[in-house]
């Protein structure tokens, strides 16, 4: 298994190339480019499906033969506002040329060709969570909403001195409808952007157990086990998830050490 901390490749150009390969599993791919204006990026989807997160900045994107315009709204992940995203199939391509400075995200995972191109409307929002485990969410595309064939996308808001994805929990078991198998992906992002933040990644018998400190654009891989997130005081957090594995569904059981958390505060 790879690191699971991986660091950006400098500033401009794309600066995160995650694949299955590299990540050393079977399904997710995350990639970031750093554009300046004017500048351009585009690939081709082969066996892939799509969905490019305009993180921040704007841009005009074009997938699958069509254009849909100038997108894109926040100019900081920061301002909490919906992200505009748009969904590409396999056997495409997509392109995209800055408007502004600009952050964009590629999920990939398998793709079966049953969905169109198209820009993902109606994100909605969600707040989760009591107290010191409050965060909010932009569920992207998230098995609710019948947009992709493998891949589910969100992204979370959490509060300084917060955590999240707390209680510790995990889907690394193709057993549906208790448990699914799904990788995921990381992106973090701090404010101010000097910050950092704590995620640890750990199986319940201890054979993986790594606690990783990550700055303001790293990626942690989560191949296995479970994956809270600390925030600490004076520095709020923001993540970019991207899952993917055999079947697109978000089934998951907490760490039976720390259920009683998720079970009081269920009351």
């Amino acid at each position: 298994m790879a690191n699971l901390l991986v660091k950006p490749k400098g500033k401009s150009g794309k600066v995160h190339d995650i694949t299955p390969e590299s990540a050393g599993w079977g399904y997710v791919g995350f990639g970031l480019y750093h554009l300046k204006a004017g500048e351009t990026a585009s690939e081709e989807t082969g066996d892939r499906e799509v969905i490019l997160v305009l993180v921040e900045g704007k841009a005009e994107i074009g997938a699958a033969e069509q254009n849909f315009g100038e997108l894109g709204e926040r100019m900081s992940v920061f301002e909490r506002k919906k992200p505009h995203c748009v969904y590409v199939p396999n056997g495409t391509s997509w392109c995209a040329a800055a408007t502004t400075d600009c952050v964009l995200a590629v999920c990939s995972a398998p793709g079966k060709g049953n969905h169109k191109a198209q820009v993902i409307a109606n994100i909605g929002f969600e707040e989760r969570g009591t107290g010191a485990n409050t965060r909010f969410i932009h569920p992207i595309a998230m098995e609710d909403r019948d947009i992709a064939d493998s891949l589910l996308v969100t992204e979370v808001y959490t509060p300084q001195g917060n955590w999240s994805s707390y209680p510790p929990h995990r889907h690394d078991e193709d057993n549906y409808p208790e448990m699914t198998y799904l990788e995921e992906t990381y992106y973090h992002r701090l404010d101010p952007a000097q910050g950092f933040g704590f995620q640890r990644v750990f199986t319940e018998d201890g054979e993986l157990d790594e606690t990783m400190a990550v700055s303001d654009g790293d990626v942690v891989l989560v191949p296995k086990g479970h994956h809270p997130c600390g925030a600490p005081y004076g520095y709020d957090m923001y993540y970019l998830n991207v899952m993917a594995g055999p079947l697109r569904k978000w089934r998951f059981k907490n760490h039976p050490d720390h259920d009683w958390i998720f079970q009081r505060d269920s009351r």
